[in-house]
């Protein structure tokens, strides 16, 4: 069954982890955060709300559906002044007209079957200027060949009906870019990223975290059965007791308002 991220037991999967160096480095490349008003948009837990901060955003608004998701955010981020959390929806934040520079969107769209609607919204709320940003995963991204970095190809390896999944769920790069050109904006543009998911400091500690499902929705998809037939099989195909660097492939879109 798909992930159901308003349950109490999934609030810190997507809250705990660090912000890859290689993303921060291509956001740079696409905007300047300095002193810019944000808006996180299906933040989760806040992990990239507070990267933003960090970079030197005047102010962060992380938003999500979750009320738990909220709550884990502000705890994790209650020593940070310069960001706040509510609980709103992508395509209704009931926010203000043209109140922010950047809006941010990470593996969201794919949860949305509204993509319109959605990208009505960050127009809506952007300034004149303004400059939306969206990161997730397209068909492409995901059907790299697996290997010890690209642990994710293994999951479609041994299961190919989550591949099926992902096929229908996974925006297409020239959709995304129509449906922005569709809503009014501009100069679009398209980059690819190798995000660093996760290090760990052999099989054991992937094996460990495979079997929390942390951070990964497809893998609830799967029975308990079905997953540990797959962490054997990822084991098999790795064979490795040194360190392993988890990389997952992004595509990421700007656009002008």
């Amino acid at each position: 069954m798909s992930i159901n991220f308003h349950d109490e037991e999934n609030r810190f999967g997507y809250a705990k982890r660090q912000v890859d160096s290689g993303w921060i480095k291509k956001i740079l490349e696409i905007v300047n955060p300095r002193e810019k008003h944000v808006i996180d948009i299906g933040c989760g837990g806040g992990i990239y709300t507070r990267a933003w901060a960090q970079l030197g955003a005047s102010e962060v608004l992380g938003l999500d559906f979750s009320e738990n998701m909220i709550q884990t955010a502000r705890g994790m981020s209650i020593n940070i002044p310069n960001i706040s959390f509510l609980v709103r929806n992508a395509i209704s934040t009931r926010l203000e007209d043209k109140i922010t520079d950047i809006v941010f969107e990470r593996a969201l769209i794919h949860h949305i079957s509204d993509i319109s609607g959605c990208l009505s919204e960050a127009l809506r709320l952007l300034k004149s200027g303004g400059i939306y940003i969206i990161q997730d995963r397209t068909p492409e991204d995901i059907t790299v060949p697996a290997s010890k970095e690209h642990i994710r190809g293994y999951f479609f390896e041994k299961f190919p009906f989550l591949l099926d999944i992902e096929y229908k769920r996974r925006p297409r790069t020239n959709i995304i870019q129509k449906k922005l050109k569709e809503t009014g904006f501009m100069e679009i543009k398209s980059y690819s990223l190798w995000e660093t998911r996760k290090i760990y400091q052999n099989l054991a500690d992937l094996t460990i975290d495979m079997r929390e499902r942390t951070g990964r929705s497809i893998l609830h998809e799967l029975s308990n059965k079905q997953l540990e037939e797959l962490i054997d099989y990822i084991s098999i195909n790795i064979q490795s007791e040194k360190m392993i660097i988890e990389k997952d492939r992004w595509t990421i879109w700007s656009a002008i308002r």
